[in-house]
């Protein structure tokens, strides 16, 4: 198998963080599964938060059509194994579109910002 598409999103951390206080649950719930709530309200800063936030922008990206066609944040969920390395669940219209391919993804997050990036083989 070749690559089919990439995708990378970047996000300052202190957007999401503002989006939280200002929103609160409304924001959390709209964007994040429980599970994706659960890893991140262990912990401390919202890294996690925004980790996961550019994934979904990477990977709606990588579909070609961006967050449009039907697909929703929630489609995109970050699960991380056993030893913490993620990977990505794929749920709805999102899951369709991509439903022939795999997904690789690397995360990282410093104190002031998080970065995916998502290649579709």
């Amino acid at each position: 198998m070749g690559i089919y598409s990439i995708g990378i999103d970047m996000v300052e951390i202190d957007r999401i963080e503002r989006l939280i206080n200002r929103y609160g649950d409304h924001f959390i719930t709209r964007v994040f599964t429980e599970a994706e709530i659960r890893y991140c309200s262990r912990r401390v800063n919202k890294g996690s938060y925004a980790a996961r936030f550019a994934t979904k922008e990477a990977v709606f990206k990588a579909t070609g059509l961006g967050l449009g066609k039907g697909m929703r944040w929630k489609d995109v969920e970050v699960v991380n194994d056993e030893k913490g390395k993620p990977s990505v669940r794929l749920y709805g219209k999102t899951s369709e579109i991509l439903a022939r391919h795999h997904i690789h993804l690397s995360i990282s997050h410093t104190q002031n910002s998080a970065i995916a990036m998502v290649v579709v083989e």
